[in-house]
């Protein structure tokens, strides 16, 4: 699928080979508006991975106060945290107004609206904008389209309460579709997909502005920002064939972008596998093939601010 490596609430629009990632103006060029019915389906799709992510950071986070998404993108995980913690404020912030009036419009359809905002503006510095510190910070695949994640970890941290945790999802495993071997093309495909999308991810970092190299070791990361960091966890997200049709659709839309995104870098007989994934037409297609699953993991990383 198509990773330009995450940054909202999913990989795939951003990945790949399945990623997340929204509009905060991470330097690259997607066009995160334009991308929002994808973004939108991979979260969903990826949601009950998110809610026990969610159930995890709610041992340690028992009556947040105020949450803040951020790099929400449109806003499906900030509407989830809404519902999880009854007794919160949710601010989603993102730097792409288009994606934040989906996610208003997601609050207003869930119910959730009057307790929750959203703040437009380049992270880390638009959080500055916040009323007040926050109990839980949430930042899903967005560090990562920042320069100096470093320093973006040490403000994220300035801005939680006494007490109040961090918790930032990145790493975890590729999403997986197809079998090895799906009858057509070479077998490994999705494996050659994610060392395109390896390749994007590396340039992407290297060309945002301020860009630091930095060894990913997330807890390290953490406690050089002065936090505590209190627990690592991934969280499977297991959905066996046969899929519901919407999650076939949510494939379908991830490895057409998946297509577009990486064209110049795959074989001719890559581009034929995946034009025959995606073309209704074909029997061997993603649409029709009775194999399709979605398998992956996602690392949730937490640490809090000492009292």
């Amino acid at each position: 699928m198509t990773h330009d490596h995450h940054g909202h609430e999913g990989h795939a629009a951003h990945h790949g080979h399945g990623g997340q990632g929204h509009g905060h103006g991470h330097g690259d060029d997607v066009d995160w508006a334009a991308m929002v019915a994808l973004l939108e389906a991979e979260a969903e799709v990826h949601s009950p991975a998110y809610a026990r992510a969610l159930a995890w950071l709610g041992k340690e986070v028992t009556e947040p106060g105020l949450i803040v998404d951020a790099g929400s993108g449109p806003g499906v995980i900030a509407c989830l945290m809404a519902e999880t913690f009854p007794g919160a404020r949710v601010v989603a912030a993102d730097g792409s107004a288009p994606l934040l009036e989906h996610a208003r419009a997601r609050a207003a359809r869930q119910g959730v609206a009057d307790r929750f905002d959203t703040l437009v503006g380049e992270l880390p510095e638009s959080l500055r904008e916040l009323e007040y510190p926050a109990d839980l910070l949430w930042a899903s695949r967005s560090l990562h389209h920042l320069g100096d994640q470093k320093a973006a970890l040490g403000a994220f941290a300035a801005r939680l309460a006494p007490g109040g945790t961090l918790a930032i999802l990145e790493g975890g495993l590729p999403n997986r579709y197809l079998p090895r071997d799906i009858g057509f093309g070479r077998p490994g495909l999705q494996a050659r997909l994610d060392a395109a999308q390896e390749e994007r991810f590396a340039r992407m970092r290297a060309e945002l502005p301020g860009a630091v190299a930095e060894t990913e070791d997330w807890p390290a990361l953490l406690a050089a920002a002065g936090l505590k960091h209190t627990g690592t966890r991934s969280f499977l997200l297991d959905v066996p064939a046969p899929v519901p049709d919407r999650v076939r659709a949510f494939v379908v839309a991830a490895l057409t972008r998946a297509r577009e995104v990486h064209a110049d870098v795959l074989d001719a007989e890559d581009r034929a596998a995946l034009d025959r994934l995606v073309d209704p037409a074909d029997p061997g297609s993603l649409h029709r093939r009775p194999d399709v699953f979605v398998l992956t993991a996602h690392t949730v990383h937490r640490a809090v601010r000492p009292v």
